[in-house]
């Protein structure tokens, strides 16, 4: 690499370059002032642990914003070998046009056309990336767990219009390693210049709504909120009850509830669909 290369600024993006639910991107804008605010020298000698690594944007935001320090993606997901695939991906898009570009956008295909789509996924010889079939020919909120229950859903054109752009960029200066985090917070939670970031799966009591066999119930939930200690920044959702939760610590638990207390709070509202609104919460505490 030559030294015009070298001194050229690192692309920061603003959103996932793959699909990935709950990339948590509209807290940027509140996330990298919290962190330039409480941590100084563009993190010099700090370590920060992005515990649920998701689509990565959060550790890539947090690197992006304090490129001194170490930033520890967890990468449980996979989503790495996503990003390395994304040649792959485009070629299966690619192929993919072939059939629907010739069918009405957003409408369900006949049976003719999913057939086809079909004999194109399963013939293709490199990687299928799941989650971009999902958003390619599943409307938003359903699930498939696996390539065969894809085929046995529904199937829509909502195909891309574009390659993805191929992000070999997007991961880099992260230390990357995948573990639960049982294994991975004893190491770090409590620690000198320490920053956890937090974005666990949502709790929630209809375990039918997660294809994911790995789902995050409440036990996981109890034993995470045990293990955190401040520095940290937890985000939650009113769908998961965390803010009650708190409230539990606060009135019930008051030992436990000295790692939380005096937290910082940034709420933003969306909406699920008409008449359906929730809140999504940032909750931070530097203090220790």
């Amino acid at each position: 690499m030559d030294a015009q290369s070298l001194s050229q600024p690192k692309q920061t993006y603003r959103k996932a370059p793959l699909p990935f639910v709950g990339q948590k991107r509209n807290f940027l804008k509140h996330l990298i002032p919290v962190l330039q605010q409480n941590i100084p020298n563009d993190g010099a000698g700090w370590t920060i642990v992005d515990v649920f690594g998701g689509s990565g944007l959060l550790a890539h935001t947090t690197k992006r914003t304090l490129p001194k320090a170490r930033v520890i993606y967890n990468d449980f997901d996979g989503y790495a070998e996503r990003i390395k695939n994304i040649p792959d991906t485009n070629r299966l898009r690619d192929r993919l046009a072939e059939v629907l570009d010739k069918q009405p956008r957003d409408k369900a295909l006949n049976a003719d056309a999913k057939a086809a789509v079909v004999v194109i996924i399963r013939g293709f010889g490199g990687y299928k990336d799941l989650n971009c079939l999902r958003s390619w020919l599943l409307y938003s909120g359903k699930e498939a767990a696996t390539p065969d229950c894809l085929y046995g859903e529904t199937l829509y054109n909502r195909l891309r219009l574009s390659p993805y752009p191929e992000a070999a960029d997007y991961l880099d200066g992260l230390d990357i390693t995948s573990q639960s985090f049982e294994t991975l917070l004893p190491r770090y939670a409590g620690q000198d210049n320490t920053l956890l970031i937090l974005d666990p799966p949502y709790v929630c009591t209809q375990q039918g709504m997660y294809a994911n066999q790995t789902y995050f119930g409440m036990v996981p939930f109890l034993t995470l909120a045990q293990m955190v200690r401040p520095p940290f920044v937890f985000f939650s959702s009113t769908r998961s009850e965390f803010l009650d939760y708190l409230g539990f610590l606060r009135q019930y638990k008051p030992q436990e509830w000295t790692n939380w207390a005096g937290f910082g709070q940034v709420t933003i509202r969306g909406t699920l669909s008409k008449g359906s609104c929730y809140e999504d919460n940032m909750v931070y505490r530097f203090e220790r």
